[in-house]
């Protein structure tokens, strides 16, 4: 890896209903997504400008794709500041299990629980 790429390049988050994960993170993060099957999986895709070097990534429904709040945990980009996609979690119907935290210098960092029980971070520099 070169100093020019990034560690990540894409992104899944396993789903058991894909039409409900999708208008949940739709509707906390005011954006729209667009479905794709792929090697027997259905995807909905997050915002992306291929070939841009830019991180994104996909909800993904398949048998290999199992949500889970252990393991890895993906941190969604919710700049300028994740107050605004944090307040609509819990009326979409996840669960803010960290609120708002400073990390210094490096700005702030909360984490949610979505609809299929996957532990998710979101990060914003303010």
């Amino acid at each position: 890896m070169n100093a020019t790429t990034n560690a990540i390049n894409w992104f899944e988050i396993p789903t058991l209903d894909l039409p409900r994960a999708q208008r949940f993170y739709e509707e906390v993060f005011s954006i729209s997504m667009h479905t794709v099957e792929m090697n027997g999986s259905q995807m909905a895709m997050f915002p992306m400008e291929p070939g841009s070097g830019k991180v994104s990534g996909s909800l993904i429904q398949g048998a290999e794709s199992v949500p889970s709040k252990e393991g890895s945990t993906v941190y969604m980009n919710a700049n300028p500041d994740l107050s605004t996609p944090l307040s609509k979690v819990e009326a979409a119907g996840g669960t803010v299990v960290l609120p708002k935290t400073s990390i210094g210098q490096d700005g702030f960092i909360a984490m949610i629980i979505d609809l299929d029980g996957n532990k998710v971070g979101f990060h914003s520099n303010s």
